[in-house]
């Protein structure tokens, strides 16, 4: 466990020694592979370029997944100002959006969320009068709330637990199915990243996924991880970007 910490370690380490050249890398291999790579300074650029693409598909709702970095930036009242609804689709944080509430824990942001206030949200912002509080009940109620909106929904927003400089590659860790449903079912996905996500190899993530879920949940691995480079014709979002998000980053790595 220890040895795989330090080599962890030294992976970052080394990825921060020269992250201008391996995000550069990134964005060239991401662009051959179909993808559009934008640079956002600070949080108010970033959702300048979200917005903007979001005008351009003629966007009025978005699914996402849960993602810190579009809560660091504040992007879901900047979506709401501009007459975009954006649907939280992990369960947490449907939870809290529906019932207009502010996440706890960093992993598990619904913890002060018991299942009788689940019911009650749930009944009320589905329309279930009947709902009772039993949690296979209520996982129910919400897979077919977020199916509709999954397959009705063409446009997406992720986050990135990874970005790879070797091959453009972007890797999603989560443990509900919903990020995979955002990944590959919409037209269009937005990706925002912080420029501290790079990895320079595919094979580094040999090292990374046996510690993030173990580190965070206590899990072996992960139940879903999803992995995609560009566009494929035919199979998944045929329009994708990248936002690689700077926000103070560069000044922190600055300073001795």
């Amino acid at each position: 466990w220890q040895e795989l910490r330090t080599a962890a370690a030294a992976i970052r380490s080394h990825v921060l020694e020269d992250l201008g050249s391996y995000l550069e890398e990134f964005e060239a291999r991401c662009t051959a592979a179909g993808g559009m790579v934008h640079w956002a300074s600070d949080a108010a650029e970033a959702r300048a370029i979200i917005l903007e693409l979001l005008r351009q598909e003629q966007a009025s709702e978005v699914i996402k997944i849960k993602t810190m970095t579009s809560a660091e930036i504040q992007l879901n009242p900047a979506l709401e100002a501009a007459g975009i609804h954006a649907y939280e689709t992990d369960l947490a944080e449907l939870i809290l959006q529906l019932g207009e509430d502010e996440p706890s824990h960093i992993v598990v942001p619904a913890l002060h969320v018991n299942r009788s206030q689940v019911r009650e949200i749930f009944a009320r912002s589905m329309g279930l009068k009947d709902l009772p509080d039993d949690p296979k009940a209520l996982t129910a109620a919400a897979r077919t709330y977020l199916r509709q909106k999954f397959l009705a929904i063409p446009t997406a927003i992720s986050g990135a637990n990874f970005l790879i400089a070797e091959t453009g590659s972007v890797a999603v860790v989560e443990s509900e199915g919903n990020g995979r449903m955002c990944l590959t079912l919409p037209r269009t996905l937005i990706t925002l990243a912080g420029i501290e996500k790079v990895l320079p190899r595919f094979h580094d993530l040999e090292v990374m996924l046996q510690l993030l879920a173990h580190s965070a949940t206590g899990e072996r691995m992960s139940p879903y991880t999803s992995l995609w480079t560009g566009v494929t014709p035919d199979d998944g979002p045929q329009c994708f970007h990248v936002v690689l998000l700077d926000n103070g980053r560069s000044s922190i790595l600055a300073r001795p």
